[in-house]
């Protein structure tokens, strides 16, 4: 169903952040600019900014839609997604920091003195960057057809206008000042309209809601089925390309570490809102499960339990939400991923073709481009998949490949460039491999299945076991300088402020 009032409020929601986005040329002069914001962001101002970021798609429309289909058990998402911040913040937030780097390719290099390591780290944070896009991009599709009846395709394409926009004007520095801004917006969005149906929920005199019983299953596969996600979603989130690259905006590694205690806060109070949505799906919409459209019950909510004009405002301050949620996550990805491709693929091309130096904000320009076409391509040629599974997925590849490189890198000494790109590579293999299967549908039935969907039990451990044992038959070969590079990780930030990534920029 066409909504003139809908349409409106996407429109000013995508023209407030372009808005924003011109407005951060002003601000953005030089490279540090654009990849780091000047390594001038305050905790609580870099805190917003990443509640901004890291609430999703699947945050704002997939965590409702999976508990609205298979019952309080989902609740492990939102519960991992919020802890792993908590290891973050204890193992690598302040250490990342103190490196001094740009990127996680930046912090391969400088660790391990190898351009080799270097490029497979930018490789797989570019795929896993693309990866968590495309649900970002799906939930645009769904949130436009659901609401306005127009191609999903619009959604994507909306968004990656606007994103692209946003990113090449300002780069991180405006992008830091949107999310701020996001986060707040996403809050009440969601909050106000799920207040509200409670109350009328109360008013109506309805029973309990009552969702979904999960399907039965042996104890053994449902330990190592909610083990697994959580071990993928408190690992994985350290290795996400745009909650990694926050943490170089900070101004020392003691502010890194002080920005995750009021993410845990922020991304906690924005949770208790969609288990609302998706237990009074299941008292006024009960149908839309077996219809396959359990992620569209946060925006098609309002509309059946209040006909008229509140639920229609309720739909209107939802689908602004939902855009901030899109807009906000994918500008994040797209900086971080951007900085990657710019440094490690669009800049050498062009310094090789061209023969001179490169202006680096026209470069970064450039590869901004290139790192949001390619997963436009990729969601309008893959359809419909759940953007919470789809999530997830992401955070068990990057729990499998990034994060052994970096909680390895920064703890033991003993790591070498071939242990970590060993490492990186088996759980690489493991992971894809489930991912591509799910997405495509192919998933077999049984425990060979619940492997396939729940990969990071056995693709976790077989990447530390692996990197680990690796660099043990590889001891002759630890970088020169190792201890140097460790103490300047662990050193508080008076002694090691000044250190810089190992590859200008």
């Amino acid at each position: 169903m066409t909504s003139a009032p809908v349409i409106v409020a996407i429109t000013l929601t995508c023209l407030a952040t372009v808005v924003g986005g011109i407005h951060g040329v002003r601000l953005s002069r030089t490279t540090s600019d654009f990849y780091v914001a000047g390594r001038s962001v305050t905790p609580w101002r870099n805190a917003f900014a990443i509640g901004g970021e890291y609430l999703s798609a699947a945050s704002f429309l997939g965590i409702a839609g999976l508990i609205y289909g298979h019952g309080w058990s989902m609740l492990w998402f939102p519960v991992g997604y919020t802890l792993g911040y908590v290891v973050l913040a204890g193992l690598i937030a302040a250490p990342l920091r103190r490196s001094g780097a740009y990127t996680l390719p930046d912090f391969a290099q400088l660790r391990l003195q190898s351009p080799r390591l270097r490029l497979f780290t930018s490789i797989l944070v570019v795929l896993i960057g693309w990866l968590y896009l495309v649900p970002q991009l799906q939930g645009a599709d769904i949130a436009v057809s659901t609401l306005t009846g127009a191609p999903g395709w619009v959604g994507s394409g909306l968004v990656v206008t606007v994103v692209t926009v946003n990113v090449v004007s300002g780069g991180m520095r405006s992008v830091t000042d949107l999310q701020s801004v996001q986060y707040w917006v996403k809050l009440v969005a969601i909050a106000v309209p799920a207040l509200v149906l409670i109350s009328i929920w109360v008013g109506d005199g309805h029973t309990t809601p009552r969702l979904p019983t999960p399907p039965v299953v042996s104890a053994g596969m449902e330990m190592y089925a909610t083990g697994s996600l959580l071990l993928a979603l408190c690992l994985g989130t350290m290795g996400l390309p745009h909650v990694a690259v926050r943490f170089y905006t900070n101004r020392d590694g003691q502010a890194a570490r002080r920005t995750t205690v009021p993410v845990i806060g922020l991304l906690g109070l924005f949770y208790l809102f969609p288990p609302v949505y998706a237990a009074l799906g299941q008292v006024y919409l009960p149908e839309l499960a077996a219809d396959g459209q359990a992620d569209e019950i946060v925006l098609l909510l309002p509309r059946a339990v209040a006909p008229g004009a509140l639920g229609e405002a309720l739909v209107v301050l939802l689908a602004i939400g939902a855009f901030a949620a899109f807009l906000s996550t994918a500008s994040g990805l797209a900086v971080a991923v951007t900085g990657v491709v710019d440094q490690d693929l669009v800049r050498p091309r062009l310094r090789a073709w061209t023969g001179d130096d490169v202006d680096g904000i026209f470069s970064f320009r450039v590869s901004a481009v290139i790192s949001l076409l390619i997963p436009l391509i990729i969601t309008i040629a893959l359809g419909r998949v759940g953007l919470a599974t789809t999530v997830g997925l992401v955070f068990a590849v990057s729990a499998s490949t990034l994060c052994p490189l970096l909680a390895l890198g920064v703890w033991w000494r003993g790591l070498t460039a071939r242990g970590a790109a060993l490492g990186m590579a088996a759980g690489a293999a493991g992971s894809f491999a489930c991912a591509a299967a799910v997405l495509t549908g192919h998933v077999p039935g049984g425990v060979l299945g619940l492997l396939v969907t729940r990969p990071a039990a056995w693709s976790v451990p077989l990447a530390f076991v692996t990197a680990v044992l690796a660099s043990f038959a590889t001891a002759d070969r630890v970088p020169r300088g190792t201890q140097r590079i460790m103490t300047r990780l662990h050193t508080p930030d008076r002694s090691s402020s000044g250190v810089q990534p190992s590859r200008s920029v």
